[in-house]
Parts: C-alpha cells; structure tokens; sequence
C-alpha cells in the first residue's frame, strides 16, 4: 500500500510543478504590427529557453519562455531593436539564453577547444602518416 501511494506521488509530481499564474498577456498573443512581430519572433528563434535548454523560447511551452517572449513583444512594441532587446536579456540572463554568445573569457574555451583539438588531430595524423612511410 505504501509503494502504491509513493507511485501515485512521482506519477503526480509534473502537475504540482506548474503554477497556478497566468501567462502574461504577449506571451502567445501577437503584436498588431506585423513588421514588429516579424522583429520579436526572430529575435525568439534566437534566445534559449533557460528551462528546457534545447528549445528556443519561440518553440517552448515553459512558463518561463512564456514569461520572455512577453518581455520581448513589450520592448519591441514600444520601439527598442531588436538588439538592444538582446543585449537586455544577456545581460539580465547571462550569455547562455543567446544561441550565438559573444567571446568573452569566460566563453573563449568553448571557441577556441574545437580549433586545438583540430589542430592535435592533424599533427597526430601527420605524424602516423610519416610514421607509415619511413
């Protein structure tokens, strides 16, 4: 009886994870001007959902991305580009919520690792080819 009850408790686990609050009002309600809205959902395609990671909050269902586009339609409604809307969230967020984040050095590793790495296979493979023939 025990197990059965734990059971019931993990199976209900996702549906206490949600909250009760409503979405803010842009989250999936698009702007008037299609131009704007073209603007924001590009800029969505863009930004990372910081719940789901591998979804871009134009995608996601979390409140969160929910939360972000609103904040996105509302700047771009009342005139900000979309780099400056951008740039906010970066800096609000952290690098991780953009797809493309900036060098830095706390991002210069991620840039530089795959270039090293490169260049170690190619002087490992020149060497076993050199190797091969001698």
């Amino acid at each position: 009886m025990r197990m059965l009850a734990l059971a019931l408790l993990f199976a209900a686990a996702p549906a206490f994870a949600q909250s009760n609050v409503p979405q803010a009002e842009l989250a999936w309600k698009q702007l008037p001007d299609p131009a704007r809205e073209a603007e924001a959902r590009a800029l969505m395609e863009e930004l990372r959902c910081l719940v789901c990671q591998g979804q871009s909050i134009a995608d996601s269902d979390a409140e969160m991305a929910g939360d972000m586009r609103a904040l996105v339609r509302e700047r771009i409604a009342a005139g900000e580009d979309a780099g400056t809307v951008r740039a906010w969230l970066i800096e609000r967020y952290g690098d991780y919520v953009s797809y493309d984040p900036p060098i830095s050095s706390a991002s210069a590793p991620l840039w530089i690792a795959p270039l090293v790495l490169l260049l170690v296979g190619a002087v490992i493979a020149a060497r076993s080819f050199r190797r091969r023939r001698g």
